[in-house]
């Protein structure tokens, strides 16, 4: 018999015993979408649990964002990151919006502050910047150029689901922020999605926007769109809130093994954790300097496909590399996120991912290292016996 498939990420699932009773009820209520009880209160759950004013819920997360340019009128060019799903950006061409590349700081993969101010122009509205693999961008720097030219910052947080800095959830920052609910996220209700605002006056105009602007019965105050998310999604969602600790401590021990056996192995890099941050652990990227390794990322990336085990090369290509964004100006000169996108490969990581799969990963990057020292160690001898 085959061996399962190892993939990058495997969702989480909800006692399937404790779901039951909520379809039980949604099926006798016959209340399926447009803000039912399970809706207004997983809202209710999440604003508690992330330590954030207002929670708005969407269908996907992609549509959360493309209803944020909406509502805070974004248009004309917005400043973002090469490094990250293609979504982020084609939320701004969907809404007729030039995106404009900054390159990436090398840290943490994040957009990089310092190249932000060089590509504003008079026709700049906002920065979105990604808190890429969870680890929070810079934002007080951000917020800075944001505050000087009168610029929007909409944060694509779709990774950083219940991460914290110095106590306070990172989704606080920016006008706004949205986090992804994907089957692949951290935190996921199947699809789903949500917009953190700070008040309101705000949080009133998303929620007209999601539901075709419809105020009441008589009344349409704007062209929204259909992106409500529906009421077994937020009930499945109560439910995943309810053992999301656990599923952080389970990934932060797969984390912790993965960074233990790999800091002897010269020639890979890992992410370091963040002073002041409780991180979610969301990803596990690793990054490949060939000539230091000896083998190239995808030489690891079909390694391990030999093995049966899937890592993902997030994110490569770059957005900017794709035919919609490569002929941008801006496409041009990243050099960082260039080098990063060819080293960067992510690990399987997910709550019941087996301590022996992990062992497998770490022995095989082991015996590659090994196998670069001994080509190493036998061309030195060689060039000694010329001598």
């Amino acid at each position: 018999m085959e061996k399962r498939k190892i993939l990058v990420t495997r969702p989480q699932l909800p006692p399937l015993n404790e779901f039951i009773p909520l379809l039980a009820d949604i099926w006798e209520s016959r209340w399926l979408t447009n803000n039912g009880k399970y809706h207004q209160e997983f809202e209710k759950a999440l604003a508690a649990y992330l330590g954030v004013p207002y929670v708005c819920l969407f269908a996907n997360g992609t549509l959360a964002l493309m209803a944020a340019l909406q509502c805070l009128h974004i248009k004309g060019e917005v400043i973002t990151t090469p490094y990250s799903f293609v979504a982020s950006t084609h939320a701004l061409w969907w809404n007729g919006i030039k995106p404009v590349f900054v390159d990436i700081e090398p840290g943490f993969c994040n957009l990089d502050p310092k190249r932000i101010e060089a590509a504003i122009t008079p026709e700049t509205t906002a920065i979105l910047p990604v808190h890429v693999y969870g680890n929070p961008c810079e934002v007080d720097a951000i917020q800075n150029l944001a505050d000087i030219y009168g610029l929007k910052v909409i944060y694509d947080a779709a990774h950083a689901f219940g991460v914290r800095q110095n106590g306070s959830s990172i989704l606080n920052f920016g006008d706004l922020s949205i986090v992804s609910f994907h089957a692949t996220k951290v935190f996921n209700t199947i699809e789903g999605g949500a917009i953190i605002c700070h008040d309101q006056k705000t949080k009133r105009r998303i929620d007209y926007l999601k539901n075709f602007g419809i105020a009441n019965e008589t009344t349409v105050v704007a062209p929204g769109i259909n992106a409500k998310m529906n009421e077994l999604q937020a009930a499945y969602g109560l439910l995943q809130l309810k053992y999301f600790d656990t599923v952080i401590d389970a990934r932060q021990h797969i984390t912790n093994k993965y960074r233990e056996g790999l800091k002897h192995i010269a020639g890979i890099r890992v992410l370091e954790e963040m002073e002041t941050v409780d991180h979610n652990y969301a990803y596990f990227p690793i990054f490949i300097d060939v000539l230091e390794f000896g083998h190239s990322r995808d030489d690891v990336f079909e390694a391990l496909k030999k093995e049966n085990i899937f890592g993902r090369r997030y994110f490569y290509p770059l957005i900017s590399e794709f035919p919609t964004y490569r002929g941008l100006a801006s496409a041009k000169n990243l050099d960082i996120a260039h080098e990063i996108s060819r080293q960067v490969i992510c690990l399987p990581l997910y709550p019941d991912l087996p301590d022996e799969v992990v062992d497998t990963i770490l022995s095989l990057l082991r015996n590659m290292a090994q196998i670069q020292k001994k080509k190493v160690s036998v061309k030195v001898l060689r060039q000694s016996h010329r001598k």
